[in-house]
């Protein structure tokens, strides 16, 4: 593992550094009291402090998501997270930035993001193993940790530059925590009209028309938020690209594969389909 991003890691367990050990074969990181975390051949490190309350997502599902964001439909939400991350890190004037997703599924955004910081290295945080196997490939510069993000995160205090929270989970205290107090929390959240016309068309999941004053009312306490920009774009889809898209998200959970396969086979094609998100940019409140 890069020595710049072991020496900001933390046992999950008592809060102790990191190191490497061996042997034989196996790889593990231990700390000075002797608690040890394997390193899974796949290279990603098991950080979880006992068993995780949920796998996350599913093979199937990270496959999609792997297929539907390389043939590039949502570069233009990397695109704007990767600019953001670029203005906020050197804002930081850190020695060498660490840029933390958490719940970063396969990397592909936190890969956008060191591609724009070449000075940076980069964490991914995810409880689905089958994400971390690609995500701890994702970028040269990246390594990836099984972590569940609704704990106590294996990272130093104000150990990260830029935080990426992209469609996932938010853990306010635990963001400020290993936020730097000159970082930047960068958060991506669906807007109302979020593949709207497939929503209707497919009766998938729809947006809570109460976002924004969820993510507000879980960060409130520990972040100010410094700005709140829309990106909206039309995608022309594939029916074969709608499913991967269907099949990538949180209807995967919830829709009967068959009836959904149904009603895409009726879309005339190309599918118009609305890309419609908000990126937020937050700042850690000053310690009282």
């Amino acid at each position: 593992m890069d020595p710049r991003i072991l020496d900001r890691l933390r046992c999950p367990v008592c809060g102790e550094p990191l190191a490497e050990a061996t042997a034989g074969t196996a790889r593990a990181l231990r700390c000075p009291r002797r608690h040890s975390f394997d390193v899974a051949r796949q290279g990603y490190v098991n950080l979880l402090a006992g068993r995780a309350p949920h796998i996350g997502d599913s093979a199937e599902m990270v496959a999609a998501r792997a297929d539907f964001l390389a043939a590039g439909h949502y570069e233009p939400v990397a695109t704007a997270l990767a600019a953001t991350a670029n203005r906020n890190a050197r804002a930081a004037d850190a020695a060498y930035p660490l840029v933390v997703d958490a719940g970063a599924g396969t990397g592909w955004y936190l890969s956008a993001v060191l591609a724009a910081l070449p000075d940076a290295v980069g964490l991914a945080l995810d409880v689905s193993k089958p994400a971390l196997r690609r995500a701890a490939r994702a970028h040269p510069r990246a390594a990836a940790a099984l972590a569940d993000t609704w704990q106590r995160l294996p990272l130093a205090d104000a150990s990260a530059t830029v935080l990426l929270n992209v469609f996932a989970p938010r853990n306010g205290a635990e963001f400020r925590r290993v936020l730097d107090p000159a970082g930047a929390l960068l958060v991506v959240t669906p807007d109302i009209a979020h593949l709207g016309e497939l929503v209707d068309a497919l009766d998938l999941l729809r947006v809570d028309p109460d976002k924004a004053d969820r993510v507000a009312e879980s960060l409130g306490a520990h972040f100010v938020e410094e700005s709140s920009t829309p990106h909206r774009t039309r995608l022309a889809l594939t029916r074969t690209e709608v499913a991967t898209l269907v099949g990538m998200g949180p209807s995967a959970w919830h829709a009967d594969p068959e009836r959904i396969a149904g009603r895409i086979a009726t879309l005339p094609e190309p599918v118009t389909v609305t890309l419609a998100v908000r990126l937020g940019v937050h700042r850690p409140r000053p310690r009282s």
